[in-house]
């Protein structure tokens, strides 16, 4: 076949009239060291910030340390495959996780990587992992409530929809155990939930991701890990990638409720990656700056304005205490950023009394205003009442006798501390709630034998809804006790005591 020079003149000018030249600026720099996941690298001079820059291997890092001659970068992979003399990339992009309605259900790691086998993330949208909190304009008044679903924290220390409640205490002591209940108890809601494990086994975030599986509770949640196995880098940005998933639905218009396991972790992460790049250490050796960690991160927490949409994100962040002293530096620190907290006694939670909340040490910023008109009026007076018998109790162990008005608080505290135990994954509806309350708080309960008070709780439950199922509706409808309907239910209760065959704890029976 013959070549006919005036169509290879045709061909050649053709493509020389549509070539357009593209320039790509590529920021390049070089490994100096790497050790501990923390590598130095030089060139690197236009480098922003946070943001991610690319390693041999398909490694990224986190720029982390700007200094005037390298650039100190936290290792989001093994550092075993990077040499000194590596070359490393600017992205031009600082750390994003994917968003949307793909991450529910699933298990992926801060980088929006999937850990749970069931294929890659069809995301479409990303968001950034560090934002700033919305302001005070952008925010309204806490005021609708977020039902945990146990009966303690319900009745005596609610927790409303983008308020950020501390759930503290040693470990073993049931932490987390909360924070499924109530992930599980949104089962019936309109709120998504994330749960972010920092620092835990491996283990461990499988057994939380089968209970909430197996209670029909994943469906809704997408859980963040970055475990024990992981880098410290990967720890330190597990809580913000959490966040920004939070934010995303709560900029929507949704509501999320977000689980930090625990912030302990995160700040001996926080410290480990901090002391490697050699920033001068402080109390405890944490940084300077450990402060401003958690309160950019439990800032961006919060009930929007209705201008914005009235969406919301609520925190429940964790910290592990040694030995109760929730005086040390973290817990403080957090406790002064949170609108409150739980404590959880190591004592009273091998008594048998779980969740083992210490009345006295707890406590929530927003009250009232985030309950319904219904369990505010029958457990209105719970917490002091409680306090109070703590402290008669204390008083009692010490008293050979003991008048009747001291006998009477004692005998009702001990009825209200068995009402008030409750199993793990059996969360209860709110007006559930405020039957099994009006039943303790009016009295009514006071002559049953204090072994038989758990055993009531669901049969009496089941009785008052068969029995009085117009006065149960209007409360549900209404969101408030009437006194019409209180009093119809207390007779209920005195029916129902008849039907069981119950006589004070002191007779013959």
């Amino acid at each position: 076949m013959a070549i006919r020079p005036d169509e290879i003149t045709t061909v050649l000018k053709r493509e020389l009239e549509t070539y357009q030249q593209q320039l790509e600026m590529v920021n390049v720099g070089t490994v100096l060291t790497v050790a501990d996941g923390i590598a130095r690298v030089y060139g690197l001079e236009d480098c922003m910030m946070g943001e991610l820059v690319k390693f041999p291997h398909g490694i990224y890092g986190m720029a982390f340390n700007l200094e005037e001659d390298n650039v100190g970068c936290m290792l989001l992979g093994p550092d075993a495959k990077i040499a000194e003399g590596d070359q490393v990339e600017t992205t031009g992009r600082v750390v994003q996780v994917p968003v949307g309605e793909h991450l529910a259900g699933r298990v992926i790691n801060p980088l929006g990587q999937p850990l749970d086998g069931k294929g890659p993330i069809p995301a479409t949208e990303f968001r950034p992992a560090e934002e700033r909190g919305p302001g005070v304009v952008e925010r309204q008044n806490v005021k609708v409530a977020l039902q945990t679903g146990i009966k303690a924290i319900d009745a005596m220390f609610p927790i409303g929809r983008g308020q950020r409640e501390l759930i503290i205490g040693d470990r073993q002591t049931g932490k987390t155990a909360l924070t499924i209940d109530t992930i599980i108890n949104q089962r019936d809601s309109d709120v998504q939930c994330i749960y972010v494990a920092i620092g835990q086994k491996l283990s461990t975030v499988a057994r939380v991701a089968d209970a909430l599986e197996s209670h029909g509770a994943l469906e809704y949640t997408t859980i963040v890990a970055a475990t024990a196995s992981d880098p410290a880098a990967l720890q330190y940005i597990a809580p913000y990638a959490g966040c920004a998933i939070g934010e995303y639905i709560r900029d929507a218009g949704g509501h999320a409720l977000l689980v930090y396991d625990d912030l302990s972790k995160h700040a001996q992460a926080y410290r480990q990656v901090s002391l490697l790049v050699r920033r001068p250490p402080g109390r405890e050796a944490y940084p300077g700056d450990i402060f401003n960690l958690h309160s950019r991160l439990l800032e961006r927490a919060a009930k929007l304005s209705d201008e914005r949409g009235g969406g919301s994100l609520t925190a429940l962040p964790i910290i592990e205490t040694q030995a109760g002293d929730y005086s040390a530096y973290i817990p403080t620190n957090v406790i002064s950023i949170t609108d409150g907290q739980i404590y959880l006694e190591t004592d009273l939670f091998h008594q048998g009394v779980r969740p083992a909340i210490n009345v006295g040490l707890s406590v929530s910023r927003v009250g009232g205003d985030a309950q319904i008109k219904a369990i505010r009026k029958v457990g209105g007076s719970l917490r002091m009442d409680m306090g109070a018998y703590r402290e008669y109790a204390a008083f009692a162990q010490f008293a050979s006798e003991l008048d009747p008005a001291t006998q009477k608080i004692l005998a009702r505290g001990d009825r209200m501390v068995e009402l008030l135990k409750q199993p793990q994954y059996a969360p209860l509806n709110v007006f559930d709630q405020v039957l099994i309350l009006l039943a303790g708080t009016s009295g009514k309960l006071d002559d049953v034998p204090v072994d038989k008070i758990r055993e009531l709780e669901g049969p009496l439950i089941k009785f008052l809804r068969s029995r009085y199922p117009t006065e149960i509706q209007e409360m549900e409808q209404t969101e408030k006790l009437s006194e019409q309907v209180q009093e119809a239910l207390l007779k209920g209760i005195d029916e129902f005591k008849q039907q069981q065959g119950l006589v004070p704890a002191d007779t013959d029976q």
